[in-house]
């Protein structure tokens, strides 16, 4: 039995939300996690031990976990969140804890490229914490988020396709149940074409947003 073009697009429609949806939440997440990170670490403008200690080790013990396991671990969790665990919505939840700490890294990871120099003069200036963050460094590393978020949002896509092994819908589901399960070679690869032109569509995307932010 071969899938049809209508499984196809629904298919794409539930990876496009799963990803649309999780990246929204994790950024949420991970955009202060990465900022605080920067800004309580030694020598920086709101330098807290404590707070960094904690972080640090939570950020690389979720990072450190595969994405499956962490999906099969947080079941519980899930179901008591979303009221299931299968099914597209059910997804989103270990696609958000997976990926919001991979932000925070991103993130950090940018905002370290700032110039002493630039917090330095804005401290020089009067400006408070929050003004540096928001004015300072952020802006200056705006195309290297941009960049952060186009990694992130890759990942993301193969986390999707790995969903779909638990019954997580999306074209990983569409592989394994009509691809794999079935022998069909057609869907295999018509499903490796859409995540290559999902994946090389986004990053073009990010390249080019992340040029002409750089330009201004």
């Amino acid at each position: 039995m071969e899938v049809s073009s209508e499984q196809i697009w629904q298919a794409v429609y539930q990876t496009l939300y799963m990803v649309g949806v999780s990246l929204v939440f994790a950024t949420l997440i991970g955009l202060p996690l990465g900022i605080l990170l920067v800004v309580t670490r030694k020598g920086h403008i709101l330098e807290n031990q404590a707070i960094f200690s904690i972080l640090n080790p939570i950020i690389n013990v979720l990072r450190s976990v595969p994405f499956i396991i962490l999906l099969v671990a947080i079941i519980p969790f899930t179901r008591l969140l979303v009221g299931t665990s299968i099914g597209t919505t059910a997804a989103i939840v270990p696609l958000v804890i997976y990926t919001g700490p991979y932000i925070a890294r991103l993130i950090e990871n940018s905002l370290l490229e700032v110039n002493a120099g630039i917090i330095e003069a804005a401290e020089a200036m009067g400006a408070t914490p929050l003004q540096i963050i928001f004015r300072f460094l952020i802006p200056e590393t705006l195309g290297s988020l941009v960049l952060s978020i186009t990694t992130a949002t890759i990942g993301l896509i193969g986390a999707t396709a790995m969903a779909g092994a638990v019954g997580g819908g999306g074209i990983g589901d569409l592989a394994i149940t009509y691809g794999y399960q079935r022998f069909s070679t057609i869907t295999i690869v018509a499903t490796v074409i859409i995540l290559v032109v999902l994946v090389q569509g986004i990053q073009s995307l990010g390249n080019r947003l992340a040029r002409k932010i750089r330009r201004k």
